[in-house]
């Protein structure tokens, strides 16, 4: 069942088509992964389904009835940076975000309870967030995006400015969330954190969805059963020799990419370029890294 559908979105700002007819379903208790490069257009559509930008055309719309007036909204936000205040304890943000989206006491009292314990804040119940670590600045942040229980959570980048431990530590929240039923819209530019989370993935380019599908689905647009990547001193002289044995080529992130178009060994792969002066080869499985590039640059 679709829980947000975006129909032919266009959004100019200033002179620039940041949106050019964009149109995209989410379904109620997926994650749907939105990515694409830096000005493609991803924010800016986030803004649209927030209600934070009018469309120029096109509709972004949640299906069902509409929040009554006063009601908590149907979204929660949370955007890259926290918007925290520094002297505030983590029970004292949740409540102060529980009063904004209109929670009455007894209900307040409950959900900030709930939601404190969900996110592992008791222990921090009595620091300010000026004292709380980055990657627990970003945790309070995500809990006050969902403590008055939204249909759909909207996560922009949401682990952009933390570290691995605490990358690991909002993943596993952030599938908890899911499991408890909560649809997630995602933006991220860490490809590991779409494969690991994702159910759809959609890709931006200049404004459109280029691409759109399960991980498998994008996985099978890159034709190959793996990838080597091979570096070396004459790169040219390595993809004559890869397409010279029906390897086709590819530059992805300015290394030599060969496709290959059957399971094989880094064994095989190492003595495929014998006489060429290779410094290193690797050989990968496809991943949604490389359905990636390769959607973007037939984009």
């Amino acid at each position: 069942m679709t829980l947000l559908r975006l129909d032919g979105v266009c959004k100019r700002l200033g002179t620039a088509a940041v949106l050019d007819g964009l149109s995209l379903a989410v379904e109620r208790g997926e994650i749907y992964g939105l990515l694409g490069p830096n000005g493609s257009g991803k924010s800016t559509a986030l803004n649209v389904v927030c209600g934070l930008l009018a469309p120029d055309a096109g509709t972004a719309q949640m299906p069902g009835p509409a929040a009554a007036p006063g009601s908590p909204s149907r979204i929660g936000l949370c955007a890259q940076q926290p918007a925290l205040y520094r002297d505030l304890r983590p029970a004292e943000h949740l409540d102060f975000h529980a009063r904004i989206q209109g929670l009455r006491a007894p209900q307040r009292a409950r959900r900030v309870a709930e939601v404190m314990a969900l996110f592992g804040l008791p222990p921090y119940a009595h620091r300010t967030a000026a004292q709380l670590s980055g990657g627990w600045q970003q945790r309070l942040h995500m809990a006050c995006a969902v403590v008055h229980g939204p249909e759909l959570l909207i996560l922009d980048e949401p682990t952009s400015a933390v570290d691995l431990e605490a990358r690991h530590a909002l993943w596993a929240l952030i599938e908890t969330l899911r499991a408890g039923g909560m649809t997630i819209l995602l933006t991220t530019h860490h490809l590991d954190e779409a494969e690991r989370l994702c159910d759809r993935v959609g890709i931006l380019q200049r404004g459109r969805l280029v691409a759109e599908g399960t991980l498998a689905a994008l996985r099978a647009r890159v034709p190959a059963k793996a990838i080597a990547l091979v570096r070396g001193d004459d790169e040219a002289a390595l993809r004559q020799r890869a397409e010279s044995l029906g390897w086709p080529t590819r530059t992805y992130a300015g290394e030599l990419a060969c496709l290959m178009p059957e399971e094989t060994t880094l064994r095989d792969v190492v003595q495929a370029f014998e006489g060429l002066a290779v410094r290193s080869a690797t050989l990968q499985p496809v991943g949604l890294e490389h359905a990636y590039l390769e959607v973007l640059q037939a984009a």
